[in-house]
Formats: C-alpha cells, structure tokens, sequence
C-alpha cells in the first residue's frame, strides 16, 4: 500500500481524534491536512502508519488548541463547538465511546481539561490507545500520561453528560418537540421539557442571539412558541438529523441555505438542554449560510404585522 492510500485509509480516524481535541471541523480538517503533509515530506517510512499519523495529528491538535484557548475567552457569548453531522469514523467495537465523546454536552466538559489533558482523555478513553502510543502522541513519559488521565477522568466524570439510552426513543421525542415547535404550541412544548431546561445559542457576534441562556420549561416554551411560527410563515423549513450524535434539525431559509441547527440533549423522556449554532463561521462546512440578520429583520416586520 502505497503512502497516499495508507493516509486515505486512516483520514477518519485521524479527523475524530482532532476533532474531539479541537471542537472545531475546520481546524480539525486543517490539522489532518498538515498531517499529510508532514508524512508525504517523511523521508522514511514509520513501522506503523497509524501510530504516527495519530501522533502527528494530535501534536498539531494540541498546539492549535493552544492559540485557539485564547480566542475562545475572547468568543461574544457562549461559545458551542462546530456542529458535526456524521462522525466519518465507526468502529462497532468502541461505539458507545464513539458516540458519547463526540455530544456537545461531552465536547463542553473536554473544554474544561487542559490541552494534554484533553489529548490523553481522547487519545485512551475514546479510541482506546495504549500509553506507549500516547506517550509518544503527546511527548510526556507513560507515568505522566497516567497521571493526566486520572486528572481528566476525574473532571469528566464530576459532569459527565447523561443521555436517552434508547435511540429510538430520543427520535420520537425529538420528533413530538418539533411539531410542537412547528406549531407555536406552548403547552405541548413546556410537556416535552425538562423543569430546568436551558436553551443556549452561538450567533459569536456574527448573527443575532441571545443575551444569555434561557432557563426553565415555561420561559422556554413560551419564546420558542413566540419566534418559529413567525419563521414558518417567512418559508423557514427544517430538516431533522442527528447533531453530534444527539436529536436534532438544521434550518434552512427560502432558498435553501442554512440558517442555523439545533440540538437537543435528552433524559427520562425529555429534554434537557436545546443548543442553537448561528454563528455562520461555524456552518459554512455544511453549506451555503444564509445571511441571519436579514431573516431576523424578516421576522420582526412579521410580527408587526400579523
């Protein structure tokens, strides 16, 4: 197997690593780029790809979230990662870690470890490498390695995120909440939510959001059932799909583009937290955006006038 075949076989492993350390598609697609590049500038050739390439890539994962810890404590408003439709990376043997680690409620808690922490965390709980293979991933001793997993074990499991165990469950929930979203129906809406849901959104500056989270089943109920009637009658659709491996829907204006996501964490029947990405930096991976601030100002002159 030839250099370029070799790195092709192992492209979605090497994105889910980066991705899970960065939070972030682009600059997870931009470090396994660079890894490519340092491999095909590799004069010889390692006993085994996988284990260098997954070093290479967390090395340079780990420096980009160096720089990026930076911007992020500068970031207008709460600060949610990049939303990820399909996880290129399956592995039936670790799907349960697979699809745990990559939730935006799990992605949040990693953003409380420190960079080497992170990398450890990832690199051994969710794709289970051993620490002979971290230890070269992230230039510290096995010891070390160990002593940065107990760390990161230990922040984790204190918010360790919960979620509906039955998928099909999670759906059906999920699908009973957007009719009731659909339908501007308060009470159906405030049945489906938890007591102290929180609904959270990520405009960063660049598209119009909340001032802060909005708490309770009442406060949110009533502002979701006041904004989506108004949007449907302004021709935004949405199309259910999973988020980070959780329920939820990307909405798209009239003409198709994306106008922002939505997605729901689940438990004991209902719904938890509702995480909304505006930002439109951080959905341009999945399309055309549309442009959120004239769609707001559609809505408005809406509800003036009805």
């Amino acid at each position: 197997m030839g250099k370029v075949e070799e790195f092709e076989e192992l492209r979605p492993l090497l994105f889910s690593i980066a991705y899970r350390i960065l939070g972030s598609v682009g600059e997870a697609e931009d470090a396994v780029q660079e890894t490519w590049l340092r491999y095909d500038a590799s004069r010889t050739r390692p006993v085994s790809a996988k284990a260098f390439l997954s070093a290479t890539v967390t090395r340079i994962a780990i420096d980009v979230l160096r720089s990026a810890r930076v911007r992020r404590e500068q970031y207008v408003g709460p600060w949610l990662p990049e939303p990820l439709l399909d996880d290129p990376y399956q592995d039936p043997a670790r799907a349960a870690e697979l699809a745990d680690s990559v939730s935006m409620a799990a992605l949040l808690l990693l953003e409380r470890l420190s960079p080497l922490e992170r990398s450890v965390f990832v690199l051994r709980e969710v794709f289970a490498f051993g620490f002979d293979e971290i230890a070269a991933a992230v230039g510290r001793s096995e010891a070390a390695c160990r002593q940065l997993l107990v760390r990161a074990r230990r922040h984790m499991h204190e918010g360790r995120p919960r979620f509906e165990a039955d998928r099909q469950d999670r759906q059906e929930l999920a699908k009973r909440f957007f009719e009731a979203l659909t339908q501007g129906d308060v009470d159906g809406l405030q049945n489906l939510l938890s007591a102290d849901v929180q609904l959270i959104g990520d405009g960063g500056g660049k598209a119009p959001q909340l001032a802060r989270a909005v708490a309770g089943a009442e406060n949110v109920a009533r502002l979701l059932a006041a904004v989506y009637p108004l949007m449907a009658r302004i021709d935004i659709t949405f199309e259910a799909h999973e988020v980070n491996g959780q329920p939820g829907a990307l909405f798209r204006d009239r003409d198709g583009k994306i106008l922002h996501i939505l997605a729901l964490d689940t438990l004991d029947g209902q719904i938890q937290t509702i995480r909304a990405v505006i930002n439109p930096d951080k959905l341009s991976h999945l399309g055309p955006v549309a442009d959120a601030w004239a769609v707001d100002q559609e809505v408005k002159q809406t509800r003036r006038t009805q």
